[in-house]
């Protein structure tokens, strides 16, 4: 448990010692997980009571096209789940106990996107991106369903990309926290340039960790492969946490 200290003199007699009061911290790290396209909360429910086993408050839910919701799966949009994202970061901000200043994001494919933007719009220290999606910024307001139609979508995703031609890694690019970034070996949906683009982003992290789980592929549709995930993520929340308070 970390541990505010506050220096204190004791008065004895005619002298004063030196003290030192040590109290529970008031605030603890916060994290928020945001599923993929087509997922919802539930698959972030077990990392999650992990990661306030740790001592973190941890907060999931479900986007808008999912789950309660899906009847709008055709309609929404990315500019609709982006204010989704914002919205529950603000509500986890806000929540007594959290510290501000030590708020992390962990987003997978479509929700790593997602996450990658909203660090240039609210304060992230910490950032978990499993495989992270990539789209063009072009017709942002187009539904997010339809933009798999595109063609194209493939190739762009093999590309490599300077971070000026892309909204998420531009964010990136300006990005100065701690990024864990988890790549599936066998990965049809988001492959590797995709990850090196995410990578080579972040030129201004404070540290980057790449990870890739063997044998995966996008979903982690095997047992052994998602299992691989949450001990990758376990331990670098860790990590994080750790390293937070001991500063």
């Amino acid at each position: 448990m970390e541990a505010l200290l506050e220096q204190l003199q004791i008065t004895v007699d005619d002298a004063r010692l030196a003290g030192t009061l040590l109290a529970p911290a008031t605030t603890v790290p916060g994290l928020l997980f945001v599923h993929g396209w087509g997922g919802s909360q539930e698959q972030d429910l077990e990392r999650a009571r992990a990661a306030a086993a740790l001592g973190c408050i941890c907060m999931t839910f479900d986007l808008r096209g999912h789950a309660a919701h899906r009847q709008y799966c055709e309609t929404v949009t990315r500019e609709d789940n982006l204010r989704d994202l914002l919205a529950a970061y603000d509500v986890l901000a806000g929540m007594r106990g959290v510290d501000r200043s030590s708020i992390g994001i962990v987003g997978s494919s479509y929700g790593g996107y997602l996450a990658a933007i909203v660090t240039s719009m609210r304060k992230v220290r910490w950032l978990a991106l499993r495989a992270p999606a990539l789209y063009k910024d072009e017709e942002w307001g187009k539904p997010k369903h339809a933009l798999h139609a595109d063609a194209d979508l493939a190739a762009f995703r093999r590309r490599e990309l300077r971070v000026q031609e892309n909204r998420a890694l531009k964010a990136c690019a300006e990005f100065r926290g701690d990024v864990l970034i988890v790549e599936s070996e066998h990965d049809t949906i988001v492959p590797h340039p995709v990850i090196a683009n995410y990578v080579t982003a972040f030129a201004q992290a404070h540290s980057i960790t790449s990870r890739v789980i063997k044998g995966a592929d996008h979903g982690l549709s095997d047992a052994e492969s998602l299992q691989a995930y949450s001990t990758l993520l376990a331990g670098w929340i860790t990590e994080m946490v750790k390293g937070a308070r001991a500063g």
